[in-house]
């Protein structure tokens, strides 16, 4: 399943009307909120401070991508992405679940780690970071398409699918993960504080008008 369907825009009406219901609410989303604390703070008493921008970094461009998406699906009537009641103990947003979210927050730490050490080195003629920015975002897109294909992840749009999420979605996530950390401290201090701010800003502003 490459691209969208619009047969799933009876499932997606559903998910819409489920964006914050506790319907489905359980104790594993307390769980897993305990492990991705326990991760960052392992990396902090180990003073992996590059593995957190990196997870910080990536997790933050997540969050702008997801607001976009659900202002998208105000404006359009469908989300690019969404995902089903059925398959979480609460949805954050239309496109993501409270599990799905907590995996992109560690993302950035655990791919980080695959890295060389020597941000300059290249593989193949191509720098490292590059590299792997895309080859990880080929995987997470191959990832994508398994999950397309169960009731847990729906495409609704014909043109929208694996192709378009790798090169629009995943490639930023992973420079942001790859490239930040790399960065010298102030830009990284820039950085980090503009995306969340922003995130931070329209989530305030958009959740009580009803738009997210």
């Amino acid at each position: 399943m490459l691209f969208g369907d619009p047969i799933n825009k009876a499932a997606a009406d559903l998910a819409k009307n489920s964006v914050r219901s506790v319907a489905n609410f359980n104790w594993t989303f307390i769980f897993i909120l305990a492990v991705v604390v326990y991760i960052y703070a392992t990396e902090a008493k180990n003073k992996n401070y590059k593995g957190i921008v990196a997870g910080l970094s990536l997790y933050g461009v997540h969050w702008l991508y997801e607001i976009a998406n659900a202002i998208i699906c105000h404006a359009s009537g469908y989300a690019l992405w969404t995902v089903s009641l059925e398959s979480t103990s609460f949805i954050l947003l239309i496109g993501v679940s409270w599990e799905l979210s907590m995996m992109f927050s560690v993302a950035g730490i655990a791919t980080y780690k695959l890295l060389p050490a020597d941000p300059q080195k290249k593989i193949l003629g191509i720098n490292n970071r590059w590299l792997f920015a895309v080859g990880n975002a080929a995987f997470f897109s191959l990832v994508e398409i398994f999950l397309a294909s169960t009731p847990a992840f729906l495409w609704v749009f014909k043109w929208w699918g694996a192709i378009p999420v790798f090169i629009t979605t995943y490639i930023p996530f992973f420079l942001a993960a790859y490239l930040v950390p790399d960065a010298k401290p102030k830009t990284q201090k820039i950085f980090l504080a503009s995306v969340w701010g922003l995130a931070a800003l329209l989530l305030i502003i958009l959740i009580p008008l009803g738009i997210i």
